[in-house]
């Protein structure tokens, strides 16, 4: 069994050989036809110039994710996933104001009119409590993102082969054999009519509801 991204592959590969095959073919001299070839007898067998009837479908992966009309899943993911991080992004951003409150004093030292007693011992120790505290935000924002991205790959993952093997199913029911995700593969163009993502989503939706349970933190 393919899983979807064999699909594209497959997809993509099939469109380089016709491109190739293309290029390979020598134009005629002007004025001139190829021959006709000779007709074959019939066998019963196909000739090894037959090609498969395919039929072909573009997704949008995108939208998958579209809070209002994408896969409720995958909102319950990303909210389950951002509650249990929120923790840390008040904390820096509790550190970005007050590293924005040490900056705008130290601003306001420097900046003083002539004449104006400063202590320079003030402006030594603000300047460097805002340097460590930068340090800090980066430190502990580099941690957070690390730390997000794999937690964001142990929720997202299995979520993404089940819609894999759904899109599958999807493509087998209607007889479709090749699907291309238009939001990975650039198209000149594409007709509506070979536009499956909302269908895709509203079935996928209808077979696998969501369920508050999912939103719960570990």
């Amino acid at each position: 069994m393919r899983s979807y991204s064999s699909v594209v592959l497959s997809a993509l590969f099939v469109a380089a050989l016709g491109i190739s095959a293309s290029a390979q073919r020598p134009a005629a001299p002007a004025g001139q036809r190829p021959p006709t070839p000779a007709p074959q007898p019939a066998t019963g067998a196909p000739t090894s110039t037959t090609l498969p009837m395919s039929k072909m479908a573009v997704i949008y992966s995108e939208a998958f994710l579209d809070t209002k009309t994408g896969i409720a899943k995958f909102n319950i993911a990303i909210t389950r996933l951002n509650g249990e991080f929120q923790k840390q992004k008040d904390e820096l951003t509790q550190m970005q104001n007050r590293a924005q409150t040490l900056q705008d004093e130290l601003g306001k030292l420097q900046n003083a009119p002539a004449g104006t007693p400063i202590d320079q011992k003030t402006v030594q120790a603000k300047a460097e409590q805002l340097d460590q505290l930068k340090k800090d935000i980066q430190r502990k924002g580099e941690d957070a993102q690390g730390a997000y991205t794999r937690r964001r790959t142990e929720i997202f993952a299995p979520l993404q082969e089940e819609v894999g093997k759904a899109l599958e199913a999807f493509a087998k029911a209607r007889s479709i054999n090749v699907i291309i995700d238009g939001t990975q593969v650039p198209l000149l163009y594409a007709a509506d009519s070979i536009d499956i993502t909302a269908a895709f989503i509203a079935d996928f939706n209808a077979k696998n509801p969501a369920t508050a349970a999912a939103t719960t933190p570990k």
